[in-house]
Formats: C-alpha cells, sequence, structure tokens
C-alpha cells in the first residue's frame, strides 16, 4: 500500500536510481500520474513535462476504454473493440478526446509543446496502470519523435498488462502488481480524483524550484 501519490512516487523514484543525473526525460500522464512524476524527476535531476493521452471510452460505460490516443494522434484501439463499436463511432469518440486532449494542452502545459524527445530516454509515469491503453498510446508517441529508450514506470500495474506493456516499451518499473487488481486506487489510503488546479500547482512549484536554481 502506497500512503498517497507523494509516497508512490518517492519510492517508484528510488526503483528508478539508475537513471539518476542522466538528463532523462520523465513525462507524466495527467492527471494523477503528475505529481507521482514530479517526486520521480526531482529525484532523479531529471527533466519533467507533461504528456497528454486520454482513454477512449465506451458510450455506455465511460469508465472502461477500448483504446486511447496522444497528442500527436498516435492512437491504440484494442484489436475487439471493431466487434463491439461501429467505425464511426470509434471515429466521433476520437474526435471528442482529441478536442479534449487540446484543452489539456491549454490548461495544463499552458499551450507549451513536449520538450524534445528525440533522442532522450523518456520516462513514462502514471499513478497507476489499469488497461495500459493511454500509457500504449504514449509509448506510440514516444517511438514517433525517436526516443533512444522508452520506460514505462508506476506504482502498481496488473501481471498480465506489464507482458503487454513489455513487449512495447524498453523497460517496465512497477512497484506492485495484486493478485486480484481491479482498480489502481486500491493501493493507495488516500486516494482520489486530481483537479486541473493541483496539477497546476504541481508544475508551478517544479518551475520555480528550477528557476531557483538557474538564477543560482
Amino acid at each position: 500500500m502506497f500512503r498517497d501519490r507523494e509516497d508512490a512516487g518517492q519510492k517508484l523514484a528510488r526503483a528508478l536510481t539508475k537513471y539518476k543525473d542522466t538528463d532523462a526525460l520523465v513525462l507524466a500522464i495527467p492527471r494523477g500520474g503528475v505529481e507521482v512524476g514530479y517526486h520521480v524527476a526531482t529525484y532523479l535531476n531529471a527533466r519533467l513535462s507533461i504528456l497528454v493521452s486520454r482513454k477512449l471510452p465506451y458510450p455506455d460505460n465511460p469508465e472502461a476504454g477500448f483504446g486511447a490516443v496522444a497528442e500527436d494522434g498516435s492512437t491504440f484501439i484494442f484489436e475487439d473493440a471493431v466487434y463491439w463499436l461501429s467505425k464511426e463511432t470509434i471515429e466521433r469518440i476520437l474526435r471528442q478526446q482529441k478536442e479534449e486532449i487540446r484543452r489539456r494542452i491549454a490548461v495544463l502545459r499552458k499551450g507549451e509543446p513536449l520538450p524534445e524527445i528525440a533522442q532522450s530516454v523518456v520516462i513514462l509515469v502514471d499513478d497507476g496502470i489499469a488497461m495500459g491503453s493511454t500509457v500504449r498510446a504514449g509509448i506510440l508517441l514516444c517511438r514517433n519523435k525517436e526516443a533512444a529508450k522508452v520506460v514505462v514506470a508506476a506504482p502498481v500495474a496488473g501481471e498480465s498488462v506489464e507482458r503487454e506493456l513489455s513487449k512495447l516499451a524498453d523497460e517496465v518499473v512497477i512497484l506492485e502488481k495484486p493478485p486480484f487488481f481491479r482498480a489502481v486506487a486500491q493501493v493507495y489510503y488516500n486516494w482520489y480524483d486530481v483537479p486541473d488546479k493541483e496539477v497546476l500547482g504541481i508544475m508551478e512549484r517544479w518551475e520555480t524550484e528550477h528557476r531557483a536554481e538557474v538564477g543560482a
């Protein structure tokens, strides 16, 4: 169990010690992954930014997803989705989520582009991985932008998802793999949906700390 996302981020960071002081780029998936990513990047003395990737929700069950799309348009869709949804429905949901991606970039990253990814070691961080679709879309984005290495890191995931992600990423670091994994929240004592305001506060704190370093 993790006390909260701060506790999870600090423990995850220690599992990634080999990337300390290597100028790795931590890309946190909002919203829950941002606090975890902040603590990972702080410990590793790495760069930090937000990568926006959105689940593609089923129309009749928004909590479940049939895939995901990343901010560059990289799309991952589970193979069996075509048996449940029409092409028109999939395209409509894609349009909706791309619009939400644009909103999140404008709000959470203040419209700024992603940092340079080419030839970088990229560590994709989330607060937990359920089906893994948003992470898979994020991996595709990193590949498209020619990352030197793609590492997926999260406090918790199921064993089957970890195996699938290992086929796509260069390395996968997961701290907890519960045998009966139902939801990310089950490994956190303090769990809540993170609002935009909190994400902005975390990123503003990061910017302030690093402006101070540059000034020093």
